[in-house]
């Protein structure tokens, strides 16, 4: 969606929202394809004593797989993105000014690109999720392991000093 705001460029404390949705369904993130909802973007853009400045939120839903157990959950997933908008560009090096092309903005790319930045490599169903057992690899958040402790073999020689729980 390409945004004109010529009107909002020219007119001080003028402003104006926007709203549309995004379909990111074949995006792939980490080997899967987590959006499951459209993305819905709200925002504004209002000038502020000759400066225009971008407001946006994404929300949607993801279908997520925790990096510890593996399941499968739901997350919600909304992103906040914020930047001022000119026609020009006084100083080379600042990320927080975009530029117009003729008066106009490209919405789905900024929102796209503010997404996928604001994307977690590491998921977790839960703060508190155990994860999966190194030895028979039962998912420890819904039953316990059943594995006989092994002596890591560094540590082998400090085990004989310890005495034997069968003697």
């Amino acid at each position: 969606m390409r945004l004109n705001v010529n009107r909002v460029l020219h007119t001080p404390d003028a402003g104006e929202n926007f709203h549309f949705e995004m379909d990111l369904q074949d995006l792939e993130f980490g080997g899967e394809k987590p959006v499951i909802n459209p993305v819905v973007v709200d925002g504004r853009v209002q000038n502020k004593a000759g400066v225009l400045l971008l407001e946006l939120q994404t929300s949607t839903t993801l279908r997520c797989r925790c990096s510890r157990c593996l399941e499968r959950f739901d997350l919600p997933k909304t992103t906040d993105y914020s930047c001022v908008l000119a026609e020009e560009k006084q100083f080379e090096d600042s990320d927080d000014i975009v530029l117009l092309d003729h008066d106009e903005v490209d919405l789905d790319d900024l929102a796209r690109t503010a997404f996928i930045l604001d994307m977690d490599t590491v998921v977790l169903c839960s703060p508190h999720c155990k994860g999966l057992c190194p030895g028979c690899g039962v998912n420890l958040n819904r039953e316990t392991c059943r594995c006989k402790k092994q002596v890591d073999p560094r540590l082998a020689a400090l085990a004989k000093l310890l005495p034997r729980e069968d003697a």
